[in-house]
């Protein structure tokens, strides 16, 4: 079986539009294809319900996911005006990366036939499909422009054809077969003695320009907020492996007793060692006879010249030891010096194929699926003096992933990246045998945990300057900054912390009802939580945005949190909060924290004395739907807290969907005769409304006073 060349990412500018169109189809429904011809391999139903790994969601949930992916962004980016299946769209919606505020429970999940998420995975299609083939379009596109966001989930759909062949090459035999489409390499001989070359000291600049077609940094490709900004580095004279390390030359440290040695790994890599009690590359197997590698549908005879494949733990100790066998300064290259080795072996944006989508045109890399199913030897690609500077396997770097200078989230899609800046993530370059559009780019940046496998490995480098991190622990994202000051933060003119204030309001109205559990519903970044945290057994925070999310998960399991505030213009000040001087250290282990869509949560989040809905009610895009349906999620007297200044905005809320704020029938209806009117049938009003006020700090100067009106309501 003959497979085409896999269609690059595209080319965003141009002059003829229609064929833009035209090559963008192409592009989804090849994706489309190629993903779905991944879980062919799987070899019964079973197979799709049975995790590889514990901590990963089973594979039917990464079959669903990337289609539930297009229409939960199209729909928030208003290019599609209605779901296709709301239930698929919220349990397929999060739970990809191992983070902690994961719902990896199997309790909270009732997945659904393979036929079904097949069958709904057509219906997405053609929605997409639909959309592009009558989408207005205009040239070029750039980070604002609607077209960006359907490229946006044909990229994010190349990135789990990656993944998911991870989590399929870690499932067990029996659950894979063999298939024409996925052929991987048959080539090995005798590895190569890995030796160094010279790479010459560098200054350069890198980054993209969000709006900008024709310049340096220009926004050429599609491309995720990471690769945004600007970072203009320079590093010194140092020495690279020519080849990545290959299975031989690991096989060197595994003899040599390296994990059964901690002093050759640092503290992490120590606990992730005693934790899993590795002896040898998870892909490895030694059953009584010869070493075999576990390639994603067989195992084969260990092709010695292959590129080893471990993750950061493993190749940082190899580095460690490495330098202490050899008495040099041997270590990982960072993401600095990883860009001056492609510069000088002369790799850009163009030997990734980009330039050649019609034909027949491999490019010399094991790389975009040109070449095979699999790795490699070291020793086919050539890049200059170098090998495999390029594609056949991820490299792993010392660097764990930071913003660059000007980084933006984009509003669709604000937690690609701002979860990983916790100093967990470490940056892999260059790409693998299946790494296909953005992945193949240079100018990607993609972070994994450091305990991850991916198709990774490793080259080392040589030099006697010590690598440097840069800093990404301080909270820089304006708008995440600005709540954890508004929850955590100074109190400004005499008014009294909003989020606990609601609190105290809510538990005075409980009474001696009973406080088991209670929901904060539109959480932010979670101060609410905690202060009813002081009352209720167990609280949970559900929140849109995975930026407030991930700081409250990092409040409660770090019990600190740092961040910046601007002061004026690029001046900033930095702050630190601590749980413990807010009186709530004792009570965090009480708090979990989840992303969610308040429209459109999963059925287990119900059986609540209290919700609480701060200032969430005029920023849903079907409000009338959540105040019909809030009932449901609260016990018999449970009680209902709701907070809004109700300042309705068609951005946020279509208009005809507001609740209150406009004339009816020549009359005012106002925004609680509106609440009162949907919650009548099920609610009594128990205490309100009274206005309670709050204050925003932008600037040193600038303060955002409002009213929120509260009411508080008791279920029938």
């Amino acid at each position: 079986m003959t497979i085409p060349v896999f269609p690059r990412t595209p080319v965003l500018s141009g002059t003829d539009a229609e064929k833009k169109r035209v090559e963008i189809l192409d592009y989804f429904h090849a994706t489309f294809d190629r993903y779905e011809q991944l879980f062919e391999v799987l070899s019964c139903d079973e197979a799709y319900y049975e995790k590889p790994i514990a901590l990963r969601h089973p594979l039917i949930f990464y079959l669903g996911h990337t289609a539930t992916f297009f229409v939960n962004k199209l729909l928030l980016a208003g290019l599609v005006d209605q779901r296709i299946n709301p239930r698929f769209e919220s349990m397929f919606a999060v739970g990809v990366d191992e983070m902690s505020w994961d719902d990896l429970n199997e309790a909270r999940y009732d997945w659904p036939s393979v036929g079904e998420v097949k069958a709904y995975r057509v219906a997405v299609r053609e929605t997409v499909g639909q959309l592009i083939r009558t989408q207005p379009l205009s040239l070029p596109i750039a980070w604002e422009h609607p077209w960006w966001i359907i490229l946006m989930g044909i990229e994010h759909e190349r990135i789990h054809l990656e993944t998911s062949a991870v989590l399929i090459r870690q499932h067990r035999l029996k659950y894979v077969t063999a298939h024409p489409a996925w052929p991987p390499c048959r080539i090995t001989a005798t590895a190569p003695k890995n030796d160094l070359v010279a790479i010459p000291a560098a200054q350069f600049r890198v980054g993209r320009n969000a709006n900008d077609i024709d310049g340096p940094l220009a926004c050429t490709y599609y491309g995720w907020d990471n690769e945004f900004g600007r970072h203009e580095a320079a590093t010194a004279e140092f020495q690279a492996s020519r080849y990545l390390v290959s299975n031989r030359e690991f096989l060197e440290f595994v003899e040599a007793g390296a994990y059964a040695d901690e002093s050759l790994w640092p503290d992490e890599g120590a606990g992730w060692l005693r934790f899993t009690k590795a002896e040898h590359p998870a892909f490895w197997i030694r059953e009584g006879g010869p070493w075999r590698l576990r390639l994603m549908l067989e195992e084969v005879p260990m092709p010695w010249d292959w590129p080893v494949e471990v993750n950061y733990h493993e190749a940082k100790a190899f580095c460690n030891w490495k330098a202490r066998v050899s008495d040099a300064p041997v270590r990982l290259p960072t993401e600095d010096e990883w860009q001056a080795l492609r510069a000088f072996a002369g790799i850009d944006a163009l030997a990734c194929g980009a330039e050649e989508r019609s034909s027949r045109n491999t490019i010399p890399a094991n790389l975009q699926l040109d070449h095979y199913a699999s790795s490699c030897p070291v020793t086919e690609f050539a890049h200059g003096p170098l090998f495999d500077v390029i594609g056949n396997v991820w490299q792993w770097t010392e660097t764990p992933i930071y913003p660059f200078d000007g980084f933006e989230v984009h509003a669709v899609y604000d937690d690609f990246t701002t979860p990983t800046y916790d100093g967990r993530h470490n940056i892999i370059k260059g790409g693998s045998w299946i790494s296909c559009g953005n992945e193949a780019l240079p100018a990607s940046r993609y972070a994994f945990r450091r305990h991850f496998f991916q198709h990774a490995g490793f080259r080392y480098v040589v030099s006697s300057v010590p690598a440097t991190a840069q800093a990404s622990q301080y909270e820089t994202d304006r708008l995440v900054s600005e709540y954890a000051e508004f929850h955590y933060g100074d109190e400004y003119f005499d008014v009294p912390n909003f989020p606990r204030a609601l609190a105290q309001l809510a538990i005075a109205a409980m009474g001696d009802k009973p406080a088991v559990k209670a929901l904060d519903l539109g959480c932010a970044t979670g101060r609410t939580s905690f202060e009813l945290a002081r009352h209720f057994a167990q609280v949970t925070g559900i929140d849109f945005s995975a930026r407030f999310i991930g700081l409250g998960t990092r409040l409660a399991e770090q019990g600190r949190l740092r961040y910046t505030l601007v002061e004026e213009g690029e001046l900033v000040v930095f702050k630190e909060r601590s749980l413990a001087e807010l009186g709530l250290d004792q009570v965090a282990r009480k708090v979990e924290f989840f992303q969610g869509d308040a429209c459109n949560l999963k059925p287990v989040f119900a059986g609540y004395d209290l919700i609480v809905a701060a200032n969430l009610i005029d920023r849903l895009y079907n409000p009338k739907q959540f105040l019909e349906t809030v009932h449901q999620r609260l016990n018999s007297g449970g009680l209902l807290l709701i907070a809004s200044p109700y300042t309705w905005l068609p951005e946020h809320t279509k208009r005809e969907a507001w609740i209150g704020g406009f004339k009816k029938d020549g009359e005012t209806l106002n925004t609680f005769d509106g609440l009162t009117t949907i919650l009548g049938e099920h609610f009594r009003l128990l205490r309100g409304p009274v206005s309670v006020p709050f204050v925003i700090r932008e600037t040193k100067r600038k303060f955002q006073h409002t009213l929120s009106e509260v009411s508080i309501w008791e279920r029938n």
